[in-house]
């Protein structure tokens, strides 16, 4: 599977695909998801000033015709929340093994109501009723005290 990379649209951002290749060896291919040029323009996202003393600046600029005198970059976190969920799902989503993902979250049904269960009991056992986690109106117990 390929390395997918999220990352903020500057100069060096961009060159982080490349270099985590030559670096570290552990990934034949890098994939950028979040944050393209086509992406930025897509959504029109605001720009903020970019780091002037980036090397990979003024390389990055001539391949996207920007200014080479003002740097300007891109967060990732500009997107709206829901759209960058939406984007980030769907690159992930043809590698998710469906039977594994069925099998866990049933896993963590299992969990859910065995914790369910012993909290019921605990605050049944200390006599509080059936939450021993103490919250509005319920007075509060040290931990020291519950069975």
């Amino acid at each position: 599977m390929p390395r997918r990379n999220i990352g903020d649209f500057d100069a060096s951002g961009a060159d982080i695909e490349r270099d985590w290749g030559e670096r570290t060896g552990c990934w034949s291919r890098v994939t950028r998801v979040l944050l393209t040029h086509d992406q930025v323009q897509r959504y029109a996202l605001p720009a903020t000033a970019g780091k002037r003393d980036d090397p990979r600046w003024p390389a990055f600029a001539r391949r996207y015709g920007f200014d080479i005198d003002y740097p300007v970059q891109w967060e990732v976190e500009a997107l709206e929340p829901d759209e960058l969920q939406r984007l980030v799902l769907a690159a992930v989503d043809p590698y998710v093994d469906r039977d594994v993902l069925a099998e866990q979250m049933a896993r963590e049904e299992q969990q859910r109501r065995a914790l369910s269960d012993f909290l019921g009991g605990w605050g049944a056992a200390s006599g509080e009723g059936t939450s021993a986690v103490p919250g509005p109106g319920r007075p509060g117990r040290s931990a020291a005290r519950r069975p």
